[in-house]
C-alpha cells in the first residue's frame, strides 16, 4: 500500500473525530471523539515510520496510547463527577458548575 492511502485514512479518522468533539453534547462521545484524533496520530506515526523504515514511528505511537490511557481515566473521572452533579452528561451546561 501507498503512503498517501494510509494519510488519507488518517485524515478522515483526525476530521471525523474533530467533528464529534465540535458537535457532541454528550460527554462520552467527546472522549470517544478525541480517541479518534489520537488513533489518526498514531497511524500517522506507525505509516511514516514505515515509508522510512525506522522504528521511531512505532516507538511514538506507544507515547501517545500511554498519553491516551491517562487521558480516559482522568476523562472518565471529570465524566463521572459531572454525571453525580448534574444526573446528566450533557456538556451544554458545564459553564453553570462554576465555583
Amino acid at each position: 500500500m501507498l503512503l498517501n492511502q494510509f494519510l488519507f485514512l488518517a485524515a478522515f479518522l483526525f476530521a471525523t473525530g474533530v467533528y464529534g468533539v465540535l458537535a457532541r453534547k454528550n460527554g462520552v462521545l467527546v472522549l470517544m471523539s478525541i480517541e479518534l484524533i489520537l488513533n489518526a496520530v498514531n497511524l500517522n506515526l506507525v505509516a511514516f515510520g514505515a515509508f522510512n523504515q525506522t522504528v521511531t514511528g512505532q516507538i511514538f505511537a506507544l507515547f501517545v496510547i500511554a498519553i491516551a490511557a491517562a487521558e480516559v481515566g482522568v476523562g472518565l473521572a471529570i465524566v463521572l463527577l459531572i454525571y453525580r452533579n448534574r444526573r446528566s452528561v450533557d456538556l451544554t451546561g458545564i459553564d453553570a458548575l462554576k465555583g
